[in-house]
């Protein structure tokens, strides 16, 4: 996540126009030879290992939390406390607890939660089509995470297969964003069932996930993660059915947008696969002309743009860290059902 935070931090000022110019001015980690061709390759002043040195330092401004899970809620409660500005990687926190605290130490301050696939144009654009009442009311939600990887035995054991560091597997790591983006897309979730799965044997985290889900609105939905998803380096979509159409995206395909017009006459109806690089679509004008894809990259810069802009506006910004919380109520529930084998009421 280095790289991707990093290119934002230095291209932000190429496509949205604020009044801020971003200085990279200290780059921490652990692997000190690493850090420093890390920095050098992109644009870093300097570089530390111990991210408390840096905290109280006046010259900082933000700071953006990209480390394990396990130091989310320390990192981030003493850079608030510092009066800094913080980004944080997802999820928020390993635990509902650090989560809370975090929320409650940001006590508006100005924060951001990296959920970068809120920017996706076709993401963005599908909340405007589902505001705008194109799919009328809301039946079914499903959203699905699938990355392949979880079978490689050849692959690295890193952080990520630890629970003490990552707290759990696909749940914080896939599934939060699947969270997000239902709550984002279709509102509050009201209660849910959900169960987990370890496919490689002596593995400690969740290779796998499924819920099922009762919305606030009244739509019932699901939501699965894996690391067992064969054929998908990175299958992150969703589908959304309504009295009045249907919208459906992958993040494979990220500059698309499925939208099916059920109130169309019946001869006449059909899945348009709209492309989204129109200069009025969300994020047209910031990037490159009609029929120029973006990449991946794209949405960490939209995102960094939108908080700036915000910020200089002292407009709220969504996802903050109460966002964030938000999603760390569902996914406690998803632990607390998986454990109880019962429906979870989502926690106030």
């Amino acid at each position: 996540m280095g790289k991707a935070h990093s290119n934002a931090f230095a291209q932000v000022g190429r496509f949205f126009d604020t009044p801020y110019r971003l200085r990279m001015k200290v780059l921490c980690g652990r692997d000190v030879p690493r850090l420093a061709v890390n920095a050098s390759s992109w644009g870093w002043e300097e570089t530390e290992s111990d991210w408390r040195k840096i905290i109280d330092r006046s010259d900082i401004d933000i700071v953006d939390i990209a480390l394990p899970n396990d130091l989310h809620c320390e990192a981030a409660v003493a850079a608030l406390q510092a009066g800094k500005i913080v980004f944080c990687e997802k999820p928020l926190a390993n635990t509902l607890k650090e989560a809370i605290t975090m929320s409650s130490a940001a006590n508006g301050r100005h924060t951001m939660v990296w959920f970068n696939y809120r920017r996706v144009p076709a993401v963005a654009y599908a909340k405007q089509l589902i505001e705008a009442g194109r799919l009328g009311q809301i039946f079914h939600y499903r959203g699905v995470y699938q990355q392949q990887w979880g079978p490689d035995k050849s692959r690295p054991v890193n952080w990520k297969m630890d629970p003490e560091q990552a707290g759990h597997g696909v749940i914080g790591d896939l599934l939060s964003h699947s969270v997000d983006l239902a709550l984002f897309l279709n509102g509050g979730i009201g209660e849910l069932t959900a169960f987990s799965h370890i496919f490689f044997p002596g593995r400690q985290v969740e290779d796998a996930v499924l819920s099922i889900l009762q919305f606030e609105n009244g739509s019932v939905g699901s939501l699965e993660a894996t690391r067992y998803g064969i054929g998908h380096l990175n299958g992150n979509g969703f589908e959304i059915q309504g009295e009045s159409g249907m919208l459906r995206f992958d993040l494979e395909d990220l500059n698309r947008l499925e939208y099916f017009d059920a109130t169309e006459p019946a001869p006449m109806q059909g899945v348009r696969r709209i492309m989204m690089t129109d200069q009025q679509h969300p994020y047209g004008k910031n990037f490159w002309r009609p029929g120029h894809v973006i990449g991946y990259e794209h949405t960490f810069i939209a995102a960094l743009g939108d908080f700036l802009t915000a910020l200089s506006n002292d407009e709220p910004f969504h996802p903050d860290f109460e966002d964030g919380l938000r999603v760390q109520r569902v996914l406690d529930a998803v632990l607390r059902s998986a454990g109880s084998k019962f429906w979870e009421t989502i926690t106030a």
